[in-house]
């Protein structure tokens, strides 16, 4: 049987266990968070990272995923926290419902790139190994808008058109009874993104970042044209969404990276994250300043040594001239005995010469 449309949801958003209250959109975004965590402390495990520094700074990345959620969505609605009628304290109830998804991503990946560089962590690198994983985790937490009756289209009668009860319909839609649940089709486009990142990275051996710019890319396309058709209540600039104006320009700058990562960085490394244990406890640049110290006492001893060896082989130069000259004497003595004794027999010559001279 081909169903007519979705059916609100049994109940909205909070259910009891016994006195305690759950609230499916807190449980769906949980459990996506606890999901993509596991799987990128795998897939960066594989790359040759070390599990306690990946998990340490997962864990900080979460936090400042929330926090940048929350910012991105009291940003683009602020009427909601800041007018007439409004509660200013709203902003921090959190627990009331209210985060961007481009604003978590945006805080998480802050969050990680701060550590990256204080701990000297290439981030291009740690940012692949996050990336797949996150289209899941979103896919994830959008069902928690089924339970919301939130975060839906204009209205529709197509057959997976989704029911939204009265209370839930935005301002002008109350005569509309069915909408196209967007939710569903930005999780479904995350789940395809997540199995096309998967195999291009495998086929083409993407590192130093571009799969985390081929996450964007994917993202912000398919969530441009989803945002089209959203008719819940956002800020608008030069009467466009300003959720588009955000997407285009971040999809924009993608492409950009993208092409700047595909010349820059055309190679291919084994274990791209091997050396993240050391540089994550500090023992990189302990060991950097060891090899330092090393070096210049070798530098040093080598220093000396050629002193020492400058020094032993002075005297020995020393003897050498002294050598070269007594034998420079020697020789010079030797010739000038020659010259006299040549001139002696010369000086005899002359005198047989007159006296047989005189004899004549």
């Amino acid at each position: 049987m081909i169903w007519e449309f979705i059916p609100p949801p049994p109940f909205r958003d909070a259910f009891n266990i016994g006195p305690i209250p759950l609230h499916m959109y807190s449980l769906t975004m949980v459990t996506g968070i606890i999901v993509a965590f596991v799987w990128s402390t795998r897939r960066a495990v594989k790359a040759g990272a070390d599990r306690d520094s990946f998990e340490t700074m997962g864990l900080i990345a979460v936090l400042c995923g929330v926090i940048g959620a929350r910012i991105y969505h009291v940003a683009t609605e602020h009427t909601r926290y800041f007018g007439p009628g409004t509660d200013p304290l709203e902003v921090f109830r959190i627990w009331h419902g209210g985060i961007g998804v481009i604003g978590a991503i945006s805080g998480g990946a802050l969050g990680v790139w701060a550590l990256c560089r204080w701990k000297g962590i290439n981030t291009a690198h740690m940012f692949d190994q996050i990336a797949p994983t996150l289209f899941i985790a979103q896919a994830i937490g959008r069902i928690g808008n089924y339970f919301n009756q939130e975060a839906f289209g204009q209205p529709t009668t197509l057959p997976w058109a989704l029911e939204v009860e009265p209370a839930f319909r935005p301002p002008g839609y109350g005569a509309f009874e069915t909408f196209h649940p967007t939710f569903i089709y930005e999780g479904v486009w995350n789940i395809i993104g997540c199995f096309v990142l998967l195999w291009v990275v495998r086929r083409f051996k993407w590192q130093n970042g571009k799969v985390m710019a081929g996450y964007v890319l994917w993202y912000t396309f398919g969530r441009f044209f989803i945002e089209i058709i959203r008719i819940d209540p956002v800020s608008h600039v030069a009467g466009i969404r300003v959720n588009l104006w955000i997407d285009g320009l971040i999809f924009v700058i993608a492409v950009g990276a993208m092409i700047f990562l595909m010349r820059r960085f055309p190679g291919y490394v084994e274990k791209p994250l091997a050396d993240m244990g050391e540089k994550w406890r500090g023992k990189a640049a302990e060991k950097d300043a060891e090899e330092s110290v090393a070096e210049e006492i070798e530098a040093e001893e080598a220093e000396a040594e050629t002193e020492a060896d400058a020094e032993e082989a002075e005297p020995a130069e020393k003897d050498a001239d002294e050598a070269d000259e007594a034998k420079a004497e020697e020789a010079e003595a030797e010739a000038d005995e020659k010259d006299a004794d040549k001139a002696e027999a010369e000086a005899d010559a002359d005198e047989a010469d007159a006296d047989e001279a005189d004899a004549d």
